[in-house]
């Protein structure tokens, strides 16, 4: 046998091997499915529907229930007629070719039998839910009523032996329970007729109402104690508080206290026809308004009883603190009109303590105002108490104000002082530095020296003239003094220089003579000798100092370090 044939022979076999594993597997899941089918036709056989239609029949259902009970019956019976009797020959059928191997007559029939049994059983299902809901419809109706009419006659009877405490709400609320007891009527009528569903609905409707009834139940009630004993009793007290209020003399101008009250009147008796008509949220709604309006009165009467304390406790203290300020304020004013004959105020503070002046003289007319009303009744305490609140806090303000002025310009006459004392001092200071330099000897000043100490002179003599004057200004003169006590060091500085640079030119022409062979030593003694003659003492050093350095380098350091060394000495 050559080597193909028994491949071929080994793939023929491999292929028969599956085809028959294949074939079992098939047969394996059609079985299963088969075994399905039986299990839902064994159900639908257990839930005993023929057994359920026959005690439903015996009822005597009518309306509702019996026209539910024909429907499902139809239902069940065109299934257990035509349909069921049909699956189980489909299964019977199957079963037996899915035996014999003849898979796709089993395939073909086991999918017809799913397509019938799959709804047939949701069917069924469905209607035994229907028929045990038909059955026990009676008993639970029975016990629902029994519960229900249990509350409602305990309802009833809180509602009657309290019927005040519903005020015009009483009406409406009997009218409902009436409706109540008659769909207890009904319902007990639909029981007996053997309409059960019917009966069912009626019941949930009673169950609504009489819930929706006890959830309203104390709302009204809080409802009309709080229009006619709250509300009652807290309008007659503030009527009775505001007339008590003003034979006290209290008086109230931000609202009209009484006509008020009329007009909260006016409201609860358009809240009492919304408690009539059972509109329980508005009812609600319209009460927290009324209620938030009488606390606003009762605020107002507050306030002022509250204020009343504080403005007798203070009024003589309020006086007393005005008067004072007045006598303060009037006696700044006089101090700076003296103080303005002899010095200049730049900062406005004569206008500054009349203004603050005419504030106090206004507050101590509203105080004569203010005691005034309350002598006469028609002082608004809460009013008085508010401004002579705010009179403290800018009396305290104007006070400190004041002090701070007052010191400020007593510092005057201490600057004027200090001011002479500067130019006497700065004077002084010029004049040795003058001398400073006439003792030196020098063949004249530099004209830089000359025009900053023509400069520092005028500027004493300026200040001088000022502080003569019958009314200074102190503020610039102290600004000038800065300035002169700038120009006076400048003054020093060119005169040390002046001096330093004549001195160490002297040294430094007595050193050069060393090199008094060369040139270039002869020519910069020569030009710095003419420099110096001519008052540049400063370019004379600068022409010998290079010469020498570029003979001897470091020569003129030394010089210098030893002759500034001397001075410090």
């Amino acid at each position: 046998m050559s080597s193909i044939q028994t491949i071929i022979i080994v793939a023929v076999v491999i292929l028969i091997i599956v085809v028959v594993a294949l074939m079992l597997l098939i047969n394996r899941k059609q079985l299963r499915e088969v075994e399905v089918i039986d299990a839902a036709l064994n159900e639908i056989e257990e839930m005993h529907l023929e057994d359920d239609i026959k005690r439903l029949n015996k009822m005597d259902l009518a309306g509702e229930s019996l026209t539910t009970l024909n429907t499902w019956r139809k239902s069940y019976k065109e299934a257990s007629t035509k349909k069921l009797p049909r699956v189980k020959k489909l299964v019977e059928e199957a079963a037996n070719e899915n035996a014999t191997y003849k898979l796709f007559k089993a395939r073909k029939k086991i999918k017809e039998a799913q397509q019938i049994i799959k709804p047939a059983l949701e069917d069924a299902r469905n209607t035994k839910a229907v028929f045990t809901e038909l059955l026990e419809s009676n008993k639970e109706n029975q016990i629902q009523y029994d519960a229900l009419i249990k509350v409602y006659r305990e309802l009833r009877k809180d509602v009657l032996a309290n019927s005040f405490e519903y005020g015009t709400a009483i009406d409406q609320i009997e009218d409902q329970l009436a409706s109540m007891e008659s769909d207890f009527e009904e319902a007990k009528n639909l029981s007996s007729q053997g309409d059960h569903v019917e009966a069912k609905r009626v019941l949930s409707k009673i169950r609504m109402s009489l819930a929706a009834l006890q959830k309203q139940l104390p709302k009204i009630k809080d409802g009309y104690h709080q229009l006619e004993v709250v509300f009652q009793d807290q309008l007659k007290e503030l009527s009775n508080v505001y007339k008590k209020m003003l034979s006290e003399k209290y008086y109230i101008t931000k609202v009209d206290v009484l006509s008020r009250i009329k007009d909260i009147h006016d409201q609860i008796d358009s809240a009492r026809k919304l408690l009539a008509e059972l509109k329980v949220d508005e009812l609600a709604n319209e009460n927290k308004k009324i209620s938030s309006e009488i606390d606003g009165l009762y605020d107002i009467l507050a306030k002022e009883y509250k204020a009343r304390p504080f403005v007798e406790k203070n009024q003589s203290k309020m006086l007393a603190l005005i008067s004072h300020q007045q006598t303060a304020s009037k006696k700044l004013v006089e101090k700076l009109q003296h103080i303005d004959e002899s010095y200049e105020l730049t900062h406005g503070e004569l206008e500054k303590s009349k203004e603050l002046e005419k504030e106090v003289n206004n507050m101590n007319r509203q105080y004569t105002v203010d005691t005034q009303n309350i002598a006469d009744g028609k002082g608004v305490y809460s009013a008085i108490q508010d401004s002579w609140l705010e009179m403290l806090d800018r009396l305290r303000e104007i006070d400190a104000e004041q002090i701070k002025m007052s010191t400020d310009v007593d510092g005057l006459y201490d600057s004027e002082n200090v001011a002479n004392d500067s130019i006497k001092h700065f004077k002084q200071e010029v004049s040795l530095v003058y001398r400073r330099l006439e003792r030196r000897s020098l063949p004249g000043n530099p004209d830089s020296f000359i025009q900053m100490y023509t400069l520092v002179v005028n500027e004493i003599g300026h200040v001088s003239d000022e502080l003569s004057q019958v009314r200074i200004n102190m503020e610039k003169i102290s600004n000038e003094l800065i300035q002169i006590s700038d120009d006076v060091e400048r003054l020093k500085r060119e005169a040390d220089d002046i001096i330093n640079s004549a001195n160490l030119v002297e040294l430094t022409m007595q050193y050069s003579n060393k090199y008094a062979d060369k040139d270039t030593i002869k020519q910069a003694q020569k030009k710095s000798m003419q420099l110096y003659d001519e008052y540049n003492y400063k370019e004379a050093l600068d022409t010998i100092a290079t010469a020498i350095e570029k003979v001897e380098p470091g020569s003129y350091q030394r010089l210098e370090n030893a002759y500034y060394s001397e001075q410090k000495e």
